[in-house]
């Protein structure tokens, strides 16, 4: 099983969301996200969302909280434990990115956005201020959404 880190970066009642449009062959391609991507190597956690907030963004993220664990699995790709993080203080400005476009939305606006249906389950939780550490089970057969179950700590 992979592990990845994906984080939303908070500013002004908006989240920092990237529009996959320019990576080729791109399992996301067309669907907003927030910023992160695969570990490397022998990485913790942060280290990895430290290093692709910064390649993605030009951010280097400086407050930041782990939110919660997804397990995805799929019949079309390998399982993918996924580290979830927000932030809400950085250094620096925002660059572009190789991946696609970077675009402040509003939080009000951001599930009217199209992404995974499993992102919905999510994102639904972060924007409600849910405190709670918590853990989430995606499958998907295809791009179709089949189980989810959430637990919180």
């Amino acid at each position: 099983m992979k592990m990845t880190t994906l984080c939303y970066i908070e500013k002004d009642n908006n989240y920092l969301m990237l529009h996959r449009t320019k990576k080729e062959n791109d399992i996301n391609k067309g669907k907003w996200i927030g910023v992160g991507g695969h570990a490397e190597g022998c990485e913790t956690p942060e280290e990895c969302l430290l290093r692709e907030a910064k390649e993605e963004t030009g951010l280097t993220l400086t407050a930041y909280r782990f939110r919660g664990l997804i397990t995805f699995i799929s019949d079309e790709c390998e399982p993918e434990l996924m580290c979830l993080f927000t932030a809400n203080d950085y250094d620096g400005e925002v660059s572009i990115c190789d991946e696609g476009d970077l675009c402040w939305v509003s939080k009000d606006k951001i599930l009217e956005l199209p992404t995974w249906e499993g992102d919905a389950v999510f994102l639904k939780l972060l924007l409600s201020d849910e405190q709670r550490f918590f853990t989430i089970k995606l499958r998907y057969e295809g791009d179709k959404l089949i189980e989810k179950n959430v637990q919180f700590y």
